[in-house]
């Protein structure tokens, strides 16, 4: 299987990245980063509501890693949301990641009120070489249908909660429809489908981890992964995932474990959305 992916616009994207969520001191940035590239890691996840972009950047430049040898994704959150605003908001995660470009912006979180305009933002951030792809997260098939009457051009990236209790296969095959990759936060359900009877059975028999068989599933339904981790073995066992495949079978078992289930957003995200940015 390819470790990287084509996006729409061209763009090339590892099928699989490292989510950055967490990592809120520099000693944790530090230790996670050197460990997730030592083991493979291009794509590194992060977002202005992480507050750790600066952290990231500063780790880049720590450890001398070549910017082009890199894929850096970044979120603009509700508060920065609005054409000018976003704009803004792009010129400082740029400052903080210590880069004159990003390889992905998204979106964070779909707010009503400043829907077109930031969007129109993003692709005014492209036009000008701040941002080499773009796309979106936490967005329904609805805000994508809505997207379609003003956009100059569509999301390349709809980066959803994604697990084997929330599978989500409606919007994957919607994305797959229109050409945007799947990408999944929260790719273990934060840990919750980790001791699942199915999956440790199907574990047991390829002699894998059940964090390995959870993120084969992704890859072999098409939906690109930034799994997170702060324990160097357990970022080093999740990109060992290339050499083993699952039946069709088995990803049969995985997807019927689906239970609609959803982790909980973040209480941060979630305080962003419904106090800020009522969503009735």
């Amino acid at each position: 299987m390819e470790k990287n992916i084509k996006l729409s616009d061209g763009n090339i994207m590892p099928i699989e990245g490292f989510g950055t969520y967490k990592l809120d001191t520099q000693e944790k940035m530090d230790v996670a980063f050197k460990a997730a590239y030592k083991n493979g890691y291009r794509l590194f996840d992060s977002a202005q509501l992480y507050k750790n972009e600066d952290l990231l950047g500063n780790s880049i430049k720590k450890f001398g890693v070549d910017r082009e040898n890199l894929f850096i994704t970044t979120k603009i959150p509700e508060t920065k949301q609005g054409h000018d605003s976003t704009l803004r908001a792009i010129d400082e995660s740029l400052e903080k990641l210590q880069t004159n470009y990003l390889d992905l912006l998204l979106i964070h979180w779909p707010i009503h009120s400043k829907f077109f305009e930031t969007w129109r933002a993003l692709e005014d951030a492209k036009e000008a070489g701040k941002v080499k792809s773009i796309g979106v997260s936490n967005y329904h098939r609805a805000h994508l249908e809505l997207l379609k009457n003003q956009a100059r051009e569509m999301p390349v990236v709809n980066q959803i909660e994604n697990h084997p209790y929330l599978s989500q296969p409606a919007l994957i095959e919607y994305d797959k429809s229109q050409n945007i990759i799947t990408q999944a936060w929260s790719p273990m359900g934060r840990g919750s489908v980790l001791q699942d009877a199915t999956i440790k059975e199907i574990a047991e028999k390829h002699g894998k981890s059940t964090a390995q068989v959870v993120l084969r599933w992704h890859l072999q339904r098409g939906v690109a992964i930034i799994p997170k981790s702060k324990n160097e073995q357990r970022i080093k066992e999740n990109q060992a995932i290339y050499d083993f495949e699952l039946s069709d079978k088995e990803i049969g078992m995985i997807n019927n474990l689906n239970k609609n289930q959803r982790n909980g957003d973040d209480p941060e995200l979630v305080y962003e959305i419904e106090h800020q940015y009522p969503t009735h």
